[in-house]
């Protein structure tokens, strides 16, 4: 609360945003003692910050909502502040720190006495600085030695991960800087809605929309959608989970009628024949028939977008996924075949065109480079590999034999816990999971059954409710470290103020855990030596941060500069070629200046060349059928974050969008008798979800939408499903079969007691 929290220091403190992996620029100005000049909207206690945007290049001076009222999350009134632990009596109690340290170290001993060290299991967030991160991914495998970690960045980026290191032999959501989306005559945008998930971010296509040349692909007509109107573009209205077939025809018109780039595929691919064979089958009037949209509609976007090519004398396009073609148990294919038709154009490689993906988390990006994924080591390095192992043993001060090897992704890892054979005992970092998982029923009866949960985290989410220990840690304006942007950006986050009462780092936190449960592996607490050593880590891996430091970042921004993009090798690894980002604050003789667009020369395949793959649309996991004849799709909104644990306690956001709700088609509201503003119940073979009935002819009439932010009885992820992409392991959150029937008034006695109940912080 106010009263316990100071400023660190006079500012203002240049910082950034902690909700998306936009990361825009602002300013953070402490406010002395407790209180200011200008109280906080609605007449509340003033904040202990003030916030102001900064000029910074993904947000040029704009914040969302969810920005401008950042610093609203840092003084909540049910902030945790002590450690707690669930007595005998089944509630949790305040403790102090040594009393949760002991009970966690004896019990973490007991269960790895019993079960081995896999008994033990973490799992990450794709929020936590990279510090945090690559913290984390070392103590599971030199402390716990468990190989049971995976974080909730596998339910953002997996898919776009696995088909673009399988097709570039690396993976950057963006391989270049976001301002040069604004120079281009066309976008293709599949599965994305930045309008309201990244507002800043539509500034970036004023290009696109001025030449008419926006496509949006997406079932509903979202806010990014509607910037097609008034002749600015083009929405496209897919059956859901038929995304892929879009693309598939869209690359068949693309060669049919001879718009690919032949000297690029000649010289810059290997593939293109088997890809040519495999979308031989999908002529747009067969696409027609399972994606819904009319044949020359098909015909004329891939005009479109060839138009706009290099190779035909256009100003540059782009193609850009998102997660609702990502989430899906063809979300791999889908991307593949998105980056099919960027090589076919000859896009990627080349200024002022490319293939990107929206990363969604603050970190999503540096979040799975430096070992919270469970097959990967710092630098994004593969685990199974023994010159990596050996590499990163040899920073770590420990034999490469005793790091585990692969372990369980993340909806797999969920399933096995308490299970025989499975973990017996959970650390959650930086995530909601039974808010923000998939099946989240299913996922809460794996957690009651642990033997052990413990919970780090700032407020008391619906997972840190149920836990045995929950944990106070740091948020964004409380601590320093690094953050990587959508764009692979590597960014510095500032301390602004002190964090409240007994709150602590993770690193502080690891150290202490590492320390009493015997482990003789140095643990640093100080975020810029932590940096260091993930630098020195990730050295020579395809993530290379190792020309990078806490000094060199602050002294790129205090010289004019923003960021310096990964990879960013150490002076000796330093290519001679490598091209700056045309910021101020350039780098001193010897050093890498980053790099800001990849691919410009070669791919990072043994050969140089990008690979093309051959991909077929099998549709959704769980598909419409008699009993449950209308789609199911997911999404956020504009006011709210992730799982909304930290937006749904801000009341200038609560306040707008206070509940969950469901669009559907007056025409689906008529046939199952469900009146605009009535009660409505969405049944899966998962389990049911009721909310207040919005009609909109913004969906199609067979598509229900959902946003996933509340737990409860509105919380649509206990009904969405856990099938996954048999490459990347990504739930199929975005399509899933539902019956949609009328609900009665909700009542007390069916909302969960587990998300309403107090907790004492």
């Amino acid at each position: 609360m106010s009263s316990s929290i100071v400023p660190a220091s006079t500012g203002p403190h240049k910082t950034h945003c902690p909700y998306c992996a936009l990361q825009c620029g602002m300013e953070l100005t402490p406010v002395e003692g407790t209180a200011s000049s200008t109280p906080a909207p609605g007449g509340r206690e003033p904040l202990p910050v003030t916030v102001n945007p900064r000029d910074f290049p993904t947000n040029a001076g704009r914040l969302c909502q969810k920005g401008w009222t950042a610093a609203a999350v840092l003084d909540v009134p049910d902030r945790i502040t002590t450690p707690l632990v669930r007595g005998a009596d089944g509630e949790l109690a305040p403790a102090t720190w040594d009393e949760a340290l002991e009970l966690i170290t004896a019990r973490v001993r007991a269960i790895q006495a019993e079960h081995g060290p896999e008994g033990v299991a973490i799992f990450g967030g794709g929020g936590l600085t990279n510090e945090k991160a690559y913290a984390l991914g070392k103590f599971a495998r030199t402390v716990l030695r468990t190989p049971n970690i995976d974080y909730n960045g596998r339910f953002c980026m997996s898919s776009a991960a696995a088909a673009g290191n399988r097709a570039f032999g690396v993976d950057r959501g963006l391989p270049f800087p976001l301002t040069d989306l604004g120079g281009a005559e066309a976008i293709l945008l599949l599965g994305s809605n930045p309008a309201e998930t990244m507002p800043p971010f539509v500034q970036h296509l004023a290009g696109a929309r001025g030449a008419a040349g926006l496509v949006i692909v997406d079932p509903r007509r979202s806010a990014t959608a509607r910037l097609t109107e008034d002749g600015q573009g083009v929405h496209v209205q897919p059956v859901p989970g038929t995304d892929l077939v879009v693309l598939l025809a869209l690359l068949h018109v693309v060669i049919a009628e001879k718009l690919v780039d032949t000297a690029y595929l000649t010289e810059r691919t290997a593939g293109y024949d088997d890809v040519v064979r495999s979308v031989s089958a999908w002529w747009p009037e067969r696409a027609e028939t399972v994606c819904g949209v009319p044949a020359e509609d098909l015909r004329r976007l891939a005009r479109r977008l060839a138009a706009a090519s290099p190779a035909r004398g256009g100003r540059g396009a782009y193609v850009l996924t998102g997660r609702g073609v990502e989430q899906s148990a063809q979300g791999t294919a889908t991307v593949t075949a998105a980056i099919n038709l960027s090589l076919a154009l000859g896009l990627v490689g080349r200024e002022g065109s490319g293939y990107g993906c929206l990363t969604g988390q603050g970190n999503g990006q540096g979040g799975r480079e430096h070992g919270q994924k469970s097959d990967q080591l710092p630098g994004y390095r593969k685990i199974d590999d023994p010159a990596a192992r050996a590499h990163v043993a040899s920073v770590w001060g420990v034999d490469p034999d005793t790091i585990p090897g692969p372990g369980k992704p993340a909806v797999a890892l969920l399933n096995s816990l308490a299970t025989p054979g499975g973990p017996q005992a959970l650390f959650v970092h930086g995530s909601n999971v039974l808010v923000s998982a998939p099946n989240a029923d299913r996922v809460r009866e794996r957690l009651e059954a642990l033997d052990l949960l413990v919970v780090c985290d700032f407020v008391p989410s619906e997972t840190a409710r149920i836990a045995d220990v929950v944990l106070p840690v740091t948020q964004w304006a409380e601590e320093e470290g690094t953050m990587t942007s959508l764009e692979g950006r590597v960014i510095r986050r500032r301390q602004a103020v002190d964090a409240p009462g007994q709150a602590r780092s993770e690193l502080w936190l690891l150290a202490e855990l590492a320390r009493r449960l015997g482990s003789g592996v140095h643990f640093g607490t100080d975020p810029a030596d932590v940096f260091d050593e993930l630098a020195r880590a990730s050295a020579g891996g395809p993530a290379d941060y190792s020309g990078l430091s806490h000094a060199r970042l602050d002294a790129h921004e205090d010289g004019g500069g923003s960021g310096l993009y990964w990879p960013c090798p150490a002076p000796a690894d330093a290519p001679a070629d490598a091209s700056g980002d045309g910021h101020a604050g350039s780098p001193a003789r010897g050093e890498h200046p980053g790099t800001p667009r990849m691919f410009l020369d070669t791919f990072g395949t043994p050969d140089g060349r990008a690979r093309m793959v051959p991909v077929d649309h099998g549709g959704p996991a769980d598909d419409v059928r008699g009993d449950a004849p209308t789609y199911l799709v997911t999404g956020r909104v504009l006011q709210h974050y992730q799982s909304g644990a930290q937006t749904r306690r801000v009341p200038d956001l609560d306040r707008l969008v206070p509940e969950p709700y469901v669009e559907l088609h007056p025409q689906l509201g008529l046939r199952v008798g469900v009146a605009d503003g009535d009660r409505v119940r969405l049944t899966s073979t998962r389990g049911m979800v009721e909310a207040v009935a919005r009609w909109t002819d913004a969906v199609r009439p067979e598509v229900v939408f959902m946003p996933f932010h509340w737990g409860g009885l509105g919380g649509v992820n206990r009904i969405t499903s856990d099938a996954v992409d048999p490459i990347s392991s990504m739930p199929e959150f975005k399509v899933c079969a539902v019956q949609v029937s009328p609900a009665g008034p909700a009542t007390a006695s069916t909302q969960d007691d587990h998300d309403t109940q107090e907790v004492p912080v």
